[in-house]
């Protein structure tokens, strides 16, 4: 029967800084039943995850595209890694389903990580991972192997409060010494958002410095102050497939259509809600009423 220390190193070898596990019934309380139901499709009987931090950080530099999508848009580059972890783990123990999940599935990875205590939670809401603070990407394997490990108390950060102080837009707030966080003020949904943004969010994007996502909590945060460099070339954005890019233009979307818009960027983060979304926040950056044609 082979060790989940195994386990947990094949996916450090394919590029986690951390790696946690626990038992799946840790995670059945925060899950619908819908979401487990979700699980089960993909892994009949599962039992267990294997969950991994992947750090993205490649230093400060001015830009309008969030630090996370500066380089290969970490869905691809994620899956990849661990499909590759998968692949071996099945190889090693055949008998069990390995299945990897990057976002779009039904773990709660944040939870999962917070739980298998591979980092501790930041009042911005993100997992706090050394050495590379809150820039990191989180993804799990989800398996039939029985894990037994049980749920870690889940570790805070000191709560300083910078983060509050550094959102703009409210989403973050201070309530009897508790943060709260309401994901609709966000700039960073804001800039996502297929809706027609209201002329608040359209005056506070006309002030926003990104076109796409938002950085300033985690900026503000002392955790990411010494946050190192990721060794992990395609998601910092040092492989041709994807260089680095901290900034979009509007000259750079200039005539093209979503097929070319897709063609050109459909390996990066901010290219998965389509041309015309980069569009509008430019438009609104100009100070120009966007047209809505499509929505």
């Amino acid at each position: 029967m082979k060790s989940v220390a195994w386990m947990m190193d094949v996916v450090k070898e394919v590029g986690a800084a951390q790696c946690g596990a626990l038992s799946f019934d840790a995670l059945r309380p925060l899950m619908s039943e819908r979401a487990q139901a979700r699980a089960a499709a993909l892994c009949p009987q599962p039992a267990g995850v294997l969950v991994g931090a992947f750090p993205y950080f490649n230093g400060h530099r001015v830009g309008n595209v969030s630090l996370y999508a500066r380089g290969l848009d970490y869905h691809l580059g994620v899956s990849r890694r661990l499909q590759r972890a998968c692949q071996q783990l099945k190889e090693q123990v055949p008998s069990h389903t390995f299945v990897s999940a990057v976002d779009a599935s039904p773990l709660p990875e944040r939870a999962a990580a917070l739980l298998s205590g591979i980092g501790k939670l930041g009042n911005h809401g993100l997992v706090i991972c050394e050495p590379y603070g809150s820039y990191v990407f989180l993804g799990a394997i989800l398996t039939s192997y029985p894990i037994f490990y049980k749920a870690k108390p889940v570790e805070r950060c000191v709560g300083c409060q910078n983060c509050v102080r550094a959102c703009p837009s409210g989403a973050l707030s201070l309530k009897d010494g508790q943060v709260f966080f309401d994901g609709s003020r966000c700039l960073s949904h804001i800039t996502q958002t297929k809706r027609e943004p209201t002329e608040e969010e359209r005056a506070q994007l006309c002030e926003h410095p990104y076109i796409w996502g938002c950085d300033l909590c985690q900026l503000a945060c002392p955790e990411n102050h010494k946050a190192a460099i990721s060794p992990l070339t395609d998601l910092t954005g040092q492989e041709k497939a994807a260089p680095y890019m901290s900034q979009l233009t509007p000259e750079m979307l200039e005539g093209l259509e979503e097929a070319s818009f897709q063609e050109k960027f459909g390996n990066r983060a901010f290219a998965w809600r389509g041309l015309q979304i980069l569009k509008r926040n430019f438009e609104i950056q100009l100070h120009k009423r966007p047209r809505m044609d499509g929505y």
